[in-house]
């Protein structure tokens, strides 16, 4: 996808935002719902990234511009070992930009497509690392939504990190969340009970709930409940009061005791932060500062030799798409001679090009590079998100995304 890169690196102004000509565009490498994600470069440190783009236009029209920013909010306040970590930024005309922390390893959703086996030592430490990032999360007030094997992102050596945030929420001083948000298969009991029941909402238990899901799966090849996105909110109250949990008799008593605790129906009887995972008999023996340094060795590595994602991906990229991100700089200096010819009063689709000003205006620009060079400051918390009565819309993976007004959504405070 990218051009060749200069032997001399170029140097940019400090005082200048970072913006799409500092990257070069190497591959495409996956495509969620609204977005598309590519390996980058930067050209002035050449360190590597992944960037995630998505287009102003079909966020607008698919009223997905709130989780956007919703987003950038929660990935500008945080940063941990075992997440996805936001490191820049910005926008253009066409697309709002995130460049994270890139993992060449694959998710793990990709690996159990391979066939891969983990074993019990392997997911143990999935354990552990995801443990930690939601007692991070959690002591920074924010609910994931969306924990499963496709948003757990492996490095080179094997250690996992939990990225996309796109409906994550933040709550505080005991509030509860009430949205019908997140993947059916993975998305806990009182998440569905609160929707239908209008009961007292849910808290950072659902996380676990989805945690002990992704585990299961690992080890066994499917979840421990049949559930698709076509299930009804009503038939998965009735599935969890009713079916249990089937567990492998070659399991260690041990692995069955965690996978049950966290695989709790009531929330309060749950495993839901890390000091409950810590007493658990199957972990103790695990060194946590070993874990938080990356010193305990993986049970599955991946392949260093390949890519780990669908190669289609690039192809899809280089022949299919309309508005290829390579080609990008010369469509848009095309777009603005073609703009500055044409009388302004002809404009057909005034309300989109109000949505597209609002978006501009209220987008979030970031530089983690810059924040790091400044003296140590105080940082702020994380601004609460209230949450509004919400339209519910799923997609073809079951994920269900939440939509509102995008010009009513990034006005309000």
């Amino acid at each position: 996808m990218g051009a060749n890169s200069s032997s001399k690196r170029p140097v940019f102004d400090e005082k200048e935002d970072v913006n799409f000509d500092h990257f070069q565009i190497l591959r495409a490498i996956g495509k969620g719902s609204f977005g598309k994600v590519c390996i980058v470069q930067k050209r002035d440190t050449e360190k590597m990234y992944a960037m995630k783009y998505m287009n102003k236009q079909q966020c607008i029209e698919r009223d997905e511009v709130r989780n956007v920013f919703r987003e950038l909010e929660i990935l500008q306040e945080i940063e941990h070992v075992f997440l996805v970590n936001l490191w820049y930024s910005f926008q253009d005309e066409e697309d709002m930009f995130m460049v994270v922390d890139l993992l060449l390893g694959g998710d793990l959703r990709y690996h159990l497509q391979q066939n891969v086996q983990f074993t019990e030592d392997a997911m143990k430490l999935y354990i552990c690392e995801m443990a930690m990032a939601l007692d991070y999360l959690q002591s920074q007030h924010i609910i994931h939504r969306d924990v499963k094997p496709d948003n757990i992102l492996l490095d080179e050596q094997g250690h996992a990190h939990l990225t996309d945030f796109n409906i994550a929420t933040i709550i505080k001083d005991g509030e509860r969340a009430t949205a019908l948000a997140g993947t059916k298969p993975y998305m806990a009991p009182e998440i569905f009970h609160s929707f239908v029941n209008g009961g007292t909402g849910y808290s950072f238990e659902v996380d676990w709930w989805s945690l002990g899901v992704t585990a299961y799966e690992l080890l066994r090849g499917w979840r421990p409940y049949d559930i698709h996105s076509s299930i009804t909110v009503e038939s998965l109250i009735q599935l969890f009061s009713t079916v249990s949990v089937q567990y492998s008799c070659t399991w260690t008593k041990e692995v069955v005791t965690l996978l049950r605790k966290l695989l709790t129906v009531k929330p309060e009887h749950r495993l839901s932060n890390l000091s409950d995972i810590q007493s658990c008999a199957y972990l103790s023996d695990v060194s946590w500062d070993t874990v938080y340094q990356k010193k305990m060795e993986p049970g599955f590595v991946p392949n260093k030799g390949r890519l780990h994602c669908d190669p289609t991906f690039e192809l899809e990229e280089m022949i299919l798409e309309s508005k290829p991100l390579h080609k990008k700089k010369k469509r848009l200096a095309k777009n603005k001679s073609r703009d500055n010819s044409k009388d302004s009063s002809q404009s057909d689709n005034e309300y989109l090009q109000e949505c597209l000003e609002v978006v501009r205006q209220e987008f979030m620009i970031f530089n983690r590079e810059k924040l790091k060079k400044r003296p140590e400051e105080p940082s702020s918390s994380i601004s609460k998100t209230e949450e509004k009565p919400e339209a519910i819309a799923e997609d073809e993976s079951g994920n269900l995304r939440i939509c509102s007004s995008v010009c009513s959504s990034t006005s309000s405070s």
